[in-house]
């Protein structure tokens, strides 16, 4: 899927153009205003910085913005810029250039995929893809490394699960890691083994890195392709920022490029991986919340607590229902979390952990209500990543330390699948709960996880608001209880967003001071059926007044 629409929008990359002072005119316009209410507006007037002058009715507007040029849109809905608040955007650049797995539905398919791609590529000396899902294929088991054999026999290979938590590695590339049977497990990580205990060429979550240490980097030119891949489908799907939820050196080298030279067509709200070396580079002169116009933000820090519930390395409390011999993983001890988590604090950065299991929740929860005692600064509204399955009893306590749940919802139409199977009925009701978070007055940040689920907002919006996946299953949504209202769903992909980057005083809705972001749709997504919200498509995509995508 994101391979596909990534393809789509290899040529739609756009450097900035001029600003000029504009107003659009004649628009189906909503936003929200400041106290999260959705308003209506005819036109919308911004400067030639581009920040917003006015907005509402065509007589008002033109009245403050005297000599302006003017753009109709002919009746057609005008959206504020939408906000991804948890992606990867080098990663979605780079599905491009990988084996693609996402719409596999057999082994057998997935081996023919990998098999033509070698064949197409025998320069390359790793074969690697991306997206698998033993669910779909309904084995009840993993593949195993003689399985990609068949279709790597000549070099190593290594295919990510859909989730990113688990890579499935041949013969040749555990031999170039030296995985053997005598290999122990790493913290926080796990080798998939066989009866006579040899590794069957699974690893989930830190036994990755066994396998990932020895693959070759990415050359600088790799890496700006694969940005300016990710920044065309960025704009083709109306997201005019994102969260990008781990990046290092090279990443944040390449971001200020861009910016620098008008070519960051995206905002970027980065967040630095883990605390070690690239931290204490990127953190020496401390938080940066703002650069080049607010267009890139390097003061978050990514964490990670556990992994995914596909591949059963996310930390439960109890055992997995389905298979009862394990917990999950936690990836550190209390204290080495909380380590981490009190080093980025202590050097004023926002702490965004990946928790996914009702374990690895708490775990953070906790840590959480221990160091805001010693660092109580409100204003850099920590986040949980996911907070997938939380125990009922952990949810107040979201509301209670201020923490805020940054979660995907097209994760819970995809593992609806597999999801109850595994933590049972009784824990199913904290999972996937937007609406007890939102009952209890939580702001959610929401986002998409991308290249792992589609960049697509507007997808996000009808899972949010019908619990069901693209194809309209199950017909009566999937746990429909939790389900968000549209209204909440579009604040979430929105002005909540911001407010989870610290920036909805200048994005995340239309307002005059803030930059003149927004998107020009093909249909009313308040006037339509709920099942249509995710055929919503993006016709204009503009950041700071400039346009950046045009279908």
């Amino acid at each position: 899927m994101p391979r596909r629409t990534l393809a789509a929008c290899a040529g739609a990359f756009i450097a900035f153009g001029a600003h000029a002072q504009t107003v659009i005119d004649n628009a189906n316009g909503y936003t929200l205003n400041a106290a999260g209410e959705l308003v209506r507006f005819q036109s919308l007037a911004f400067d030639g910085k581009g920040r917003i002058v006015a907005v509402g009715s065509a007589a008002d507007v033109a009245a403050k913005a005297a000599g302006f040029r003017h753009v109709d849109v002919q009746g057609k809905t005008v959206l504020p810029g939408l906000i991804d608040a948890h992606g990867h955007v080098f990663g979605l650049g780079q599905v491009a250039t990988a084996a693609e797995l996402y719409s596999s539905t057999s082994l057998d398919g997935a081996v023919r995929t990998v098999a033509q791609y070698a064949k197409a590529n025998p320069g390359r000396a790793w074969v690697v893809g991306n997206g698998w899902n033993q669910e779909i294929w309904k084995l009840g088991r993993f593949p195993t490394a003689q399985e990609l054999d068949a279709a790597v026999p000549d070099r190593p290979a290594l295919m990510r699960r859909v989730d990113g938590h688990a890579v499935w590695v041949n013969s040749s590339a555990l031999a170039l890691a030296g995985i053997t049977k005598e290999t122990k497990d790493p913290a926080g990580g796990k080798i998939e083994r066989d009866a006579q205990g040899n590794a069957t060429g699974i690893l989930v979550d830190g036994a990755m890195e066994l396998v990932t240490k020895v693959l070759p980097p990415s050359t600088e030119a790799e890496a700006r392709a694969a940005l300016e891949g990710a920044l065309a489908v960025l704009g083709k799907n109306g997201l005019t920022s994102v969260h990008d939820a781990g990046i290092g050196v090279a990443e944040d080298k390449l971001y200020r490029a861009y910016a620098d030279g008008g070519k960051l067509t995206t905002r970027v709200y980065a967040m630095i991986g883990d605390t070690g070396e690239d931290f204490d580079k990127l953190a020496a002169h401390g938080p940066l919340p703002t650069y080049a116009d607010d267009v890139y933000a390097l003061s978050a820090v990514k964490l990670y607590a556990d992994g995914a519930l596909g591949s059963r390395g996310a930390a439960l409390i109890k055992p997995y229902t389905d298979a009862p011999h394990t917990h999950g993983l936690l990836f550190y001890k209390d204290a080495e979390i909380r380590g981490k988590m009190e080093k980025a604090m202590k050097a004023g950065y926002q702490v965004n952990v990946h928790a996914i299991g009702d374990g690895g929740n708490r775990q953070i929860l906790d840590s959480y209500a221990t160091l805001l005692k010693k660092y109580p600064a409100k204003n850099l509204r920590h986040r949980i990543e996911h907070a997938q399955v939380v125990a009922l009893a952990d949810i107040p306590r979201f509301k209670t330390l201020g923490i805020i749940p940054s979660m995907q919802p097209t994760h819970a139409t995809s593992d609806q699948n597999m999801a109850e199977q595994r933590v049972g009925p009784q824990r199913i009701e904290g999972a996937y709960a937007w609406r007890t978070f939102l009952k209890q007055g939580d702001r959610i940040a929401c986002g998409s996880d991308f290249p792992i689920e589609s960049p697509n907002p507007f997808e996000g919006m009808h899972a949010a608001v019908t619990r069901q996946d693209m194809r309209g299953v199950p017909a009566a949504g999937w746990h429909k209880e939790q389900a968000m209202t549209l209204k909440e769903a579009f604040r979430c992909f929105t002005l909540d967003a911001a407010y989870a980057a610290r920036q909805e005083k200048v994005i995340g809705s239309l307002e005059a001071g803030k930059w003149a972001d927004f998107v020009v749709t093909d249909r009313d997504l308040f006037a339509i059926p709920a099942g249509e919200i995710g055929k919503v498509g993006v016709l204009e995509t503009w950041v700071a007044g400039r346009q950046v995508y045009k279908k």
